[in-house]
């Protein structure tokens, strides 16, 4: 059979963004040094990647893997540095087209992320009152108020604002997530004027069915920004129980435009017992591209930068496709 004949024709773009350098470090056990995780965003931008969760704002005492956020911003904000990332990709990188990503958990947070100067923040609420009370200090609701807050204090400095409602399938400790309660969390996070509303499932319990039930649910309240344009539907998952990358299909098939993924496939969350790994980006771009989906992101410059990755960090690449390389063999 012809190569064409197994081609699927192109089809609409997902979003890729890049959470490798946080989500992907902040959970392992190896301490990267600060050059080493600006390297990993310059490989990630030099492979395609515009959008990338660069570091996260919260207590060193908690995340003491984020201890130099203040740094990795100042290192990719350098002159230079997007210059270095062009030269690779042999093409020009503008810097409009780059965004960086700060996760934040409250006032303080913000206020770092705006003076290292993000273009977004992340805002994270827990869809679990357990969960969010043991790692947050606070319960559902008391977390939706400050996140409308904080996102209200983003808007009027500039910045974009996603919210992230993890835990969204299922808890370490409380089980099973009602998903009405999910609903009503995206329906009222939606009602506050976010850019980008995303599900997280956190501990990797979720399947497609939930998935396609959770995002059509969400589609159906056609949330708006503040400025009147549709908010964007976004993705997290873990492959802890080998189902995420089938969720991420049924998720872009079911109607989200945006997917986080880890180069490599390392990270996890440090907060909840036995969460492994993120999706691996390049393994998702290979589902992504063989089903007929465009990302702009160079699967193998990925793979390659995968198998980097877990080289600095010492450990066996969780990610399958720098092993088994891609199809048809390039």
């Amino acid at each position: 059979m012809a190569d064409d004949a197994v081609r699927p024709p192109a089809g609409r773009p997902v979003e890729i963004v890049e959470v490798g350098p946080r989500d992907g470090l902040q959970n392992e056990a190896t301490l990267l040094p600060t050059a080493a995780k600006v390297e990993l965003i310059r490989r990630s931008l030099a492979a395609g990647v515009r959008r990338v969760e660069a570091t996260s704002f919260v207590h060193p005492r908690l995340v003491p893997q984020m201890a130099d956020a203040e740094a990795v911003m100042a290192a990719v904000r350098a002159p230079g540095f997007l210059d270095r990332a062009a030269e690779e990709a042999g093409q020009e990188i503008a810097p409009d087209d780059v965004r960086y990503i700060g996760l934040v958990l409250n006032p303080r947070g913000l206020t770092r992320a705006l003076d290292a100067g993000v273009d977004e923040v992340n805002v994270v609420v827990v869809a679990s009152d357990t969960f969010s009370r043991r790692n947050q200090n606070a319960g559902v609701e008391e977390m939706l108020d400050a996140a409308d807050e904080i996102a209200a204090q983003a808007r009027k400095a500039g910045v974009g604002v996603s919210v992230v409602i993890s835990t969204a399938f299922g808890c370490p400790f409380e089980g099973e997530i009602d998903p009405d309660a999910v609903l009503a969390m995206a329906r009222r996070s939606l009602a506050a004027g976010y850019d980008e509303l995303a599900i997280a499932d956190t501990i990797g319990v979720g399947v497609p069915a939930q998935v396609r039930a959770l995002v059509e649910g969400i589609r159906a309240m056609d949330g708006r920004t503040p400025d009147g344009d549709p908010v964007r539907l976004r993705a997290h998952f873990h492959n802890t129980r080998n189902t995420g990358y089938a969720n991420a299909l049924a998720a872009v098939e079911a109607g989200v435009e945006v997917l986080d993924s880890s180069a490599g496939g390392i990270g996890g969350c440090p907060f909840a017992p036995a969460a492994t790994g993120n999706i691996a980006t390049e393994d998702l771009l290979y589902l992504l591209h063989r089903s007929g989906f465009t990302t702009g992101v160079d699967l193998g410059a990925m793979a390659r930068t995968g198998t980097w990755v877990c080289g600095e960090l010492g450990k066996e690449t969780p990610a399958l496709l720098g092993r088994a390389g891609t199809f048809p063999p390039a």
